[in-house]
This record gives structure tokens, sequence and C-alpha cells, in this order.
């Protein structure tokens, strides 16, 4: 009787995730829960997995819309095998909000995921509510150079692109050591711990020629969704999570109105597993449109 009781609580409370009638050759989005729109875009090379427990600690009181990039995991590349990705899915994600009808939801997106979150709410400022961006910046390799531009990267992640579609994605482990020591170490925030769950290889290797050569310093003026900014962080002075903290500040001096800077002490790349605890904390926050001119350091 107990176990009859129990499967007829879940079967009339449970929030199964809806495929929608939206069709993409770039993404496939799920959608669960109901209330305030909330979208989820995982970052290079990762599956829409990372999300699951953020969109299940959600789910209860916000419409969850998980993204999935075609190319990533063991999905099939459909048009991600060929030109431009990330401003290719920004544009694809905003097609989804205007089929589906979701009016300014909030945006949350982890590394290039935070990049295309930010292309979304520039280039069609009025119809993003607000972003969040986990451990990502306008301009990656800022982290590591302040002075770093375009030009200097761009041989480098030249490198890294031919080594992913010709060798393998696993050659990156390689390349990441040679090229943090030419921008200047801490190489943790560009690709090493990327959350790395492999893919299509010529996915793959747009996606990190993308992420490191990728501008977005001098659209951030367009922004005027309220920008939170969640990043792993260390209190040992010698930890290159220590080191990249400025960066992350410096990297969004240019919105209109000042970012909300979460420091998650503890977390690497993957803020969202590493710390998951904190990371929530952070995100309920956000939800909530805590100000988004002060900073915070979360500890666990």
């Amino acid at each position: 009787m107990a176990r009859l009781i129990l499967t007829l609580l879940i079967l009339v409370f449970a929030t199964p995730a809806t495929a929608q009638t939206f069709q993409s050759e770039r993404i496939a989005v799920t959608a669960r829960g109901a209330g305030p729109d909330v979208i989820l875009i995982p970052g290079l090379a990762s599956t829409p997995a990372v999300w699951d427990d953020t969109a299940q600690a959600l789910q209860n009181r916000y419409r969850v819309h998980v993204v999935a990039v075609n190319g990533f995991g063991d999905t099939a590349p459909g048009a991600n095998a060929r030109g431009p990705l990330t401003a290719a899915i920004a544009n694809e994600v905003r097609r989804y909000m205007a089929e589906e009808g979701l009016e300014r939801p909030a945006v949350i997106g982890h590394s290039m995921g935070g990049q295309i979150a930010l292309k979304m709410a520039a280039d069609a400022p009025g119809r993003i509510g607000r972003v969040m961006v986990v451990d990502s910046s306008p301009f990656f390799p800022s982290l590591i150079n302040a002075r770093a531009t375009t030009a200097d990267v761009a041989p480098i992640a030249e490198v890294a692109r031919t080594a992913v579609l010709f060798l393998g994605d696993q050659v990156l482990r390689q390349q990441a050591g040679a090229a943090g020591q030419r921008l200047g170490g801490a190489t943790d925030a560009v690709v090493n711990a990327m959350g790395w769950q492999g893919g299509d290889r010529r996915v793959l290797a747009q996606g990190i020629y993308e992420v490191m050569t990728t501008d977005l310093r001098g659209d951030l003026a367009r922004v005027i969704a309220p920008v939170t900014v969640v990043y792993g962080w260390s209190e040992a002075t010698d930890s290159p999570r220590h080191q990249v903290d400025q960066g992350f500040r410096q990297g969004f001096l240019r919105l209109r109105r000042a970012a909300r800077f979460v420091r998650i002490e503890g977390a690497q790349h993957m803020v969202m597993i590493d710390r998951p605890r904190q990371f929530m904390a952070a995100v309920e926050g956000f939800l909530d449109q805590f100000p988004a001119s002060t900073s915070s350091t979360a500890r666990p």
C-alpha cells in the first residue's frame, strides 16, 4: 500500500521534461516546470547534464528551458558541423524564444554559454530579462593577460582548432600548457577544466577557436539587462583562481550598469558541479533580482 501511495504521489506531482515543437539543426531544447522562464545554456563540449541539479532545483517555481548544442556529447552535429558556431546558436535560442512566446526570460550560460547569453542580450536588449554568466568572460584571454588582443591569440587558437580537428580533442590538453605560457599563465580559465565531454571534432574545433578569439567587450554597452557574474575563486594568493579575480571584474566594465559579481570559493570552472550549494544560492539571488551593483564571496 505504501508503495502504491508513493507511486500515485509521483504521478500527480512530478513535473516531467517536455520536448518542444521547435525544430533546429543546431540546438535542441527541453522544458520542464511552470513559472517565469529560465534558459540554461551549457559551455563548450558540455551536454545538458551539467544543468541537471540546477533544473531540478528550479522546476517547481520556474519554467526551465535547457539547451543542448548539436555536436556536443554524443549528439549529431547537424548544421554546427560547418561555419561559425556561437553566433548561430545565439540566433537559434532567440528564435526558440520567439516561437515559444518567451518574454524577457532569465538566461544563465556557462563558459561558452555565457558568451552566448551576453551576445543575445547585446543583440536583442529588449528581449532578455537578466543574464548570469558562469565562469565566463566577454574575452577569455583577458583573464590571463589584460593587454591581450584577438590578433595575439588567433595563432594559438588556430593551433588548438587544428589539433582538435585532425588529432582529436584530447590533444587540447597538451596544447593548453604552451598556450598558457605564451599568455602569462592561469590556463584553466581558457582551456583546462572546460568540463570537456567530447563531441564531434568539427564542432569542438570551431568552438575552442571561437571561445579563445571572441571579444564581446565592445558589445557590452548595448546590454541593458542586469548581469550577474559567478566564478570560481581561491583565497590562496598563488592560485590561478585568485589571480584571475580582477580579470573577471575588468572584463565587464563597459556594461551600462555595473555587474554583480559572486565569487565561489573552492570552485573551478565547473562551478555548478564543484560547489552546488553555493552555486544554487547565487542562482536564487540572481532570480530574486538582488541589487546588480554589489559583490559577494560564497564560501564552503
